[in-house]
């Protein structure tokens, strides 16, 4: 652990730090494993629990563990409770730097591409987007790109997402600026997923968990898809249906033989 810094000097430098406007929170030792596993850039650690956070690095994440331990600064739980309104219960708690909206953009759009881009129309819940992140990153899907207005990177989608916004690309864009490649579109009257073979490129369009597709994506199909129910059942989750929908695509391919 770091010895310079005081917890008042610590507690200002993270005020000053937050105000940037290419701060995310990365709140708990999940998302900071994660931030740091795949390339993240930070700009301060604060944990109210140092041995702890310590033990749990090296436990289970013993390839970033150093990493992890030389960044942390302690402070009091009563200041870290002070600068993160929730803070999670690993006591640990970081500012790291969002990527620049333009790499993101860029990579989303770059072709050929070999894995889909997930999109969500207007999304409100931000849990299930976090979900969603999560699952692209565990896909390897190439990003996801939110609809509307709430923002993809807010603090509590990036704890939904265990901070794995950083082994992605995610990003906010207007329906007319989606990336290049087939829109597949999620829809109860589309055909049964099943029976479509998903290319490598596709883009795999979900609507919102209130009011479903925009008519302006919907209209832009490529093709209806729809993931077979039991009848009287409402709906799936979103986060469940892009799940089941990336697992679809994943499994046309056969595993690579040992």
């Amino acid at each position: 652990m770091t010895d310079h810094d005081a917890p008042a000097g610590a507690a200002a430098r993270w005020r000053a730090s937050a105000q940037l406007p290419d701060t995310v929170l990365i709140d708990g030792f999940h998302a900071l494993k994660h931030t740091l596993r795949f390339g993240g850039e930070l700009r301060l650690v604060l944990t109210a629990d140092p041995a702890g956070l310590a033990a749990r690095a090296g436990q289970l994440a013993p390839d970033v563990a150093g990493a992890v331990t030389a960044a942390a600064v302690e402070v009091p739980a009563a200041v870290l409770r002070e600068l993160v309104p929730r803070p999670h219960p690993t006591a640990v708690a970081a500012l790291a730097v969002r990527p620049a909206g333009s790499q993101v953009t860029e990579r989303l759009r770059a072709l050929p591409r070999a894995t889909p881009v997930v999109v969500l129309d207007n999304p409100r819940n931000l849990g299930n987007i976090g979900a969603v992140v999560r699952l692209a990153a565990g896909f390897g899907a190439t990003g996801v790109v939110t609809t509307g207005s709430v923002d993809p990177w807010h603090p509590q989608v990036v704890r939904a997402g265990a901070g794995l916004h950083f082994a992605t690309s995610v990003a906010r864009l207007g329906a007319d600026e989606l990336p290049p490649g087939p829109r597949y579109v999620l829809d109860p009257e589309g055909a049964d997923i099943r029976s479509v073979r998903l290319p490598d490129d596709a883009l795999l369009v979900f609507g919102s968990e209130r009011h479903g597709l925009s008519p302006e994506l919907r209209a832009g199909a490529d093709a209806l898809l729809a993931i077979p129910m039991r009848p009287q059942v409402s709906s799936f989750n979103l986060a469940t249906s892009v799940g089941m929908a990336l697992f679809h695509w994943m499994s046309q391919t056969p595993p690579a033989t040992p």
